[in-house]
């Protein structure tokens, strides 16, 4: 197992596998485990139902009773279109192979639509745990336009089976505001409702991307999203990995610390997630990154996000366009791949 993840990671395999974190200490960090239900959300305001919704991401799937989570999302149909979407492998045009792949390839949950869970409501909500993801972007307006708008409600997710419901708020948007005021409704009523929340936390504005560099990527911008979240009551946070830091500095707003620059999050992809870990409440809601788009380098871009997210404090990875735009033995392939990177006991805390 750790002989194909050293592989895969290549050049970076000892840079990343050995690096030993020097900004925030493991020491700080509520760090997933078997017990991470009871000892991190068993004293907080969430119901008996609430966790034992948790309980349930937790304990299915090649990850179960670890307290890692791997996740196949596919909410891009309306994100991204279908068609931009689905055309590599015309197949997950039917939801169906959405939620097959998931099993299929070991994951604690299917993270979705409401059309597609809506549909598969009755074959598969008792073989794998799901998560309806209730807003989006539309992506057919002209102009493009980019605003996360409400699908449905809470109450449509739980009576389709659903055990958690995720949204998305752009952080930084003109929308932003509003997007808060909505998402901490659903939150409230999906908690009431015994559901578990996830959050991801995307930063957007045009300002936030200068000829240098994308600081929707940045550690201390994203970091700061995933206070956010956690604020609004979600339970686990979903976030972009950092390629970056430095954009309150570079982009000259808000208010920052030297220190996250000088000592906190130092200049190593582990140190900047660790950074976003440390947003999250010092990992007390989970933090899962993001895959990314599919391209020509999948398997060892994944396994590379994977080593940082775990090796950082993080509790996954939530991976779509890389699993389900090749075939679905490969995309299984790639799921499991990341699975072992959390089963994997050569990993370990930096």
């Amino acid at each position: 197992m750790i002989g194909e993840i050293e592989r895969l990671l290549g050049d970076e395999a000892e840079a990343l596998l050995t690096y030993r974190a020097k900004g925030i200490s493991a020491e700080h960090l509520h760090l997933p485990g078997p017990d991470f239900v009871d000892r991190v959300f068993a004293p907080s305001d969430r119901s008996p139902q609430v966790l034992r919704s948790l309980q349930q991401l937790f304990d299915h799937g090649r990850l179960a009773g670890t307290g890692y989570m791997s996740i196949l999302p596919v909410d891009q149909g309306i994100e991204h279109s279908a068609g931009a979407s689905f055309a590599p492998n015309p197949i997950y045009f039917d939801g169906d192979n959405i939620v097959k792949l998931a099993i299929e390839g070991g994951c604690n949950a299917v993270a979705t639509t409401f059309g597609v869970l809506g549909f598969a409501a009755r074959k598969y909500a008792h073989k794998i745990p799901f998560i309806v993801k209730i807003n989006h972007n539309e992506f057919l307006s002209y102009p493009n336009k980019y605003d996360q708008v409400m699908f449905g409600t809470v109450k449509q997710a739980w009576n389709l089976g659903a055990v958690a419901v995720g949204a998305t708020i752009y952080f930084g948007s003109p929308e932003s505001s509003r997007q808060i005021q909505e998402v901490s409704e659903a939150f409230q009523a999906a908690h009431e409702l015994g559901m578990a929340t996830i959050l991801w936390c995307y930063t957007r504005n045009a300002a936030f991307k200068t000829a240098e560099k994308d600081y929707h990527v940045a550690a201390d911008l994203t970091g700061q999203a995933n206070h956010l979240g956690v604020t609004l009551q979600a339970d686990i946070i979903k976030q972009k990995l950092p390629e970056n830091n430095g954009g309150y500095e570079a982009l000259k707003f808000g208010k920052t610390h030297k220190k996250v620059y000088s000592e906190l999050a130092t200049d190593h992809p582990i140190e900047w997630t660790r950074y976003q870990v440390a947003n999250c409440y010092m990992g007390r809601a989970g933090l899962i990154n993001s895959g990314g788009a599919s391209g020509d380098n999948d398997f060892a871009e994944a396994i590379r996000t994977a080593v940082i997210n775990k090796r950082a404090g993080g509790m996954g990875l939530i991976s779509g366009r890389k699993a389900f735009q090749r075939p679905m033995s490969e995309g299984v392939k790639l799921l499991n791949l990341i699975q072992d990177v959390y089963l994997a006991r050569e990993v370990t805390i930096a």
